[in-house]
């Protein structure tokens, strides 16, 4: 009797036979692959003689000859000086000759180019024998395209017990990252693969190499949907390495960039290739635009976490090329930003696809907008706080042209007055009485102005968008009781970011400070904590109900040095925010904590942050005045040794991004979307931090759990919970009715019978989604 091949060779079956059935795929040979190079040389060299006959004949590549050595020695040389990505962008220069090596994607209507692209040989080979000192060691799978190797793959089977993360494993413990097709730049990615998950890494550095998930997510959170046409991964293999869709992704998407680190000035390269939400994203804004043309708004709801500089650079540059009927949609891309680095970023981004100069402009100062329109510029980057002086003059010409316009965190802080001015100059029918001014004051007013302009697309990118804006950039989706809901035209969720890892839940350690009493009276015979000493000050604090800022600056100091710096948190690196009320509170704990660490003789420093100039103890004093260095320093000397208290009101509480957060103590009421953005402060994730604490003097957690309620769900640890709360599993299960006997007898039958592996996964995978969708959390 045949049953369901439920190996991993079947999957290896599945997604070969696809390739080649339906995505014109060729098959390759594991004999063909030249391991000193790299390439599979037969591949390669048909490419070649098919399109460029006279260079195959110079270059003698059918027979084992001088020139083919010498050839494909200067082609592994360009492949590992620029990477597979530049190289089949660009081709390489050899001797006389310009070996093209791929040939893009065709414009619409060009017959030629098509045919061109119709020559490139897309091939797959399985088993792929790649190394040149143990020659049986194989990969289950290896992309090319004409002979270049694209993506490897390590396929696993749930069925069997193995999942994407013993593929994951299996490339750090077993695959020598100095092997010729693992090293830097060889492969632009390499894919680990079950029927379920799928995760990428763009270096193979062995135990180091980092996975990135590649997958659609499920319920707003990790995971991909049941699939009931076949297997939950079965998206990787139909849609992202078809012809089209892998073309576009190397041409757009994927690309080596240079890092260069601030403090030791060292260059680094990375290599880039997008995440399954962003790819979407981008896509789907591009496709929306070609079709409606400028004029409209789109809300993106990106988590923290979700890569928004790349979104947005990648964006940015496809927007520039974007036509409607053989006319580009947009004469200018305005991205309005407050971080220096996408500013680099996007100019990374477009470096790597056209001449940088000629296309990007930073306009900082008045006449800029309007010179580099003139110069034809076509991504000008500015800030929030430069935008109305840029905008100021800009002459009526200007309103006949059409902009995209994108925001990088919507929720920069800027002054309503901006939004309408900035308005005024872009559009061709505003008028100066028409002004008038946002009614609040912390949310960028591009985002709340009820004035968009008919001659300008909206493309705002924020974690937590405000009801308000909601309103203005979300699309409308109307009820049945004739009320109207927004919802964001694409989103990534904290729920989602949290579940792949991206960021750190900071509800789970958040604890309001009578919970912390409760928790601290049961901890016995901690040698790192002085349980009697510390109880008397909560005890003191929580019974008297007492607001004097020195009792709460001890409880702070003392837990910091006890919880978070006796446990080496972030491996002894951890810093820690004070949320104050007001800019003279800031102050006060300034001092307070500052006096108390003299006294325990503490080795930290603290740095209080605040805006313009204020009267304490009869003197003036300025942020720069009290920390003893300039304001512009004050993100960099947090993260140096001995600071460790970053004491704030207002600053720092939105788009502030510091790993080494890690603890955060709350004296300020907080509710809605400030307690998300003042809480997220904490969940950046650090390869040494593992989770991060809240002490909260002053809310409750039911104002802190409904802020949350709208971006992520989760549970708060400071409630009771019954340990032996524990259920028969079975009997749940048949109650719930998670399966049916239908659905077993089914996939009996299917199984012994030998069916295809695409037909049983929708039956399991349903099962699964009920299980997850349905049941609650008991």
């Amino acid at each position: 009797m045949k049953t369901t091949d439920t190996s991993e060779a079947g999957l290896e079956t599945t997604i070969v036979k696809s390739l080649i059935e339906e995505a014109g795929y060729q098959a390759g040979n594991s004999q063909d692959y030249d391991r000193a190079h790299a390439v599979d040389l037969a591949k390669l060299t048909a490419f070649i003689q098919s399109t460029q006959p006279a260079v195959a004949e110079r270059l003698r590549l059918d027979v084992e000859s001088p020139q083919r050595a010498q050839f494909l020695h200067r082609l592994q040389g360009e492949i590992a000086r620029r990477g597979i990505i530049d190289v089949l962008r660009k081709g390489v220069k050899h001797g006389p000759d310009s070996i093209t090596l791929f040939y893009g994607s065709p414009t619409p209507n060009n017959e030629k180019a098509r045919e061109l692209f119709e020559q490139n040989i897309f091939s797959v080979t399985r088993q792929l024998r790649y190394s040149s000192n143990e020659i049986q060691l194989a990969l289950d799978m290896g992309v090319f395209i004409n002979g270049l190797p694209i993506a490897t793959f390590e396929l696993k089977n749930k069925l069997t017990k193995q999942t994407v993360e013993d593929a994951v494993q299996q490339y750090k413990n077993d695959r020598d990252p100095k092997e010729l097709l693992f090293q830097f730049g060889r492969c632009a990615v390499h894919f680990a693969v079950d029927d379920h998950g799928v995760r990428m890494c763009t270096h193979l550095k062995g135990k180091e190499s980092w996975f990135l998930p590649f997958n659609k997510g499920q319920n707003d959170g990790a995971g991909n949907p049941p699939n009931p046409d076949g297997l939950a991964t079965d998206y990787l293999w139909k849609e992202i390495l078809t012809k089209t869709c892998l073309t576009d992704i190397l041409e757009n998407y994927a690309q080596v960039v240079e890092e260069k680190d601030e403090k030791t000035g060292k260059k680094k390269s990375k290599q880039i290739f997008p995440r399954y939400h962003q790819l979407t994203v981008v896509r789907q804004l591009l496709a929306d635009v070609q079709q409606t043309g400028a004029g409209k708004r789109y809300l993106i709801q990106h988590s923290a976490g979700s890569g928004k500089s790349n979104s947005i650079a990648w964006l940015a540059h496809q927007l520039v090329g974007l036509e409607q009927k053989g006319k580009a949609v947009f004469d200018s891309i305005i991205v309005v930003t407050d971080r220096r680095i996408l500013d680099k970023q996007i100019r990374d981004t477009i470096k790597s696809f056209a001449q940088v100069g000629n296309v990007v402009g930073h306009a900082e100062r008045s006449g800029d907008l309007r010179r580099f329109i003139h110069e034809g510029k076509k991504i000008i980057i500015t800030t929030v706080q430069k935008f109305p002086v840029i905008l100021a003059d800009m002459g009526d010409e200007h309103r006949q042209n059409k902009f995209a316009i994108i925001i990088d965190e919507a929720h920069s802080s800027q002054g309503g007055r901006t939004a309408a001015k900035m308005n005024m100059a872009l559009s061709p029918d505003i008028s100066e009485s028409d002004e008038e001014e946002s009614t609040e004051d912390k949310i960028n007013a591009l985002m709340e102005s009820h004035k968009m302009l008919s001659n300008a697309s909206y493309f705002a990118f924020t974690a937590t968008p405000k009801n308000k804006t909601l309103e203005i950039f979300g699309n409308p989706d109307p009820q049945p009781d004739g009320k109207i809901k927004h919802h964001p035209f694409h989103s990534y969720t904290m729920k989602q970011a949290i579940q792949e890892g991206f960021i750190l839940d900071v509800l789970k350690n958040y604890t309001p400070v009578k919970s912390f009493y409760r928790l601290m009276k049961t901890v016995e015979g901690d040698p790192l904590f002085d349980a009697k000493k510390a109880q008397k000050k909560l005890r003191k604090y929580v019974e008297s109900n007492s607001h004097a800022i020195r009792e709460k600056a001890e409880i702070m100091v003392d837990h910091f040095h006890s919880q978070v710096m006796g446990y080496r948190k972030i491996g002894g690196q951890a810093r820690a925010m004070v949320i104050t009320s007001s800019i003279m509170r800031a102050i006060e704990y300034f001092h307070a904590i500052n006096e108390y660490l003299k006294e325990r003789k503490l080795p930290y420093k603290t740095i209080v942050a605040f805006s313009g100039e204020h009267e304490y103890g009869g003197q003036k004093v300025t942020e720069a005045t009290l920390n003893g260095f300039p304001s512009n320093k004050i993100e960099d000397r947090i993260a140096e040794d001995p600071y460790r208290f970053l004491i704030v009101a207002d600053k720092f509480l939105t788009g502030y991004d510091e790993p080494l957060m890690h603890t955060m103590y709350v004296d300020k009421p907080l509710a809605d979307i400030k307690a998300v953005q003042t809480l997220s402060r904490l969940n950046r994730a650090h390869p040494k931090k593992h989770d991060t604490f809240v002490l909260d003097f002053f809310n409750e957690i039911d104002v802190i759990r409904t802020a949350f309620s709208a971006y992520y769900r989760t549970t708060i640890l400071s409630e009771e919970t019954d340990p032996n709360k524990l259920h028969d599993l079975k009997s749940d299960l048949d109650r719930y009715q998670v399966y049916s006997p239908e659905q077993i007898d089914n996939l009996v039958d299917l199984y012994l019978n030998g069916a295809e592996r695409e037909t049983l996964d929708p039956i399991l995978d349903a099962c699964v989604a009920v299980y997850n969708n349905d049941l609650d959390e008991e």
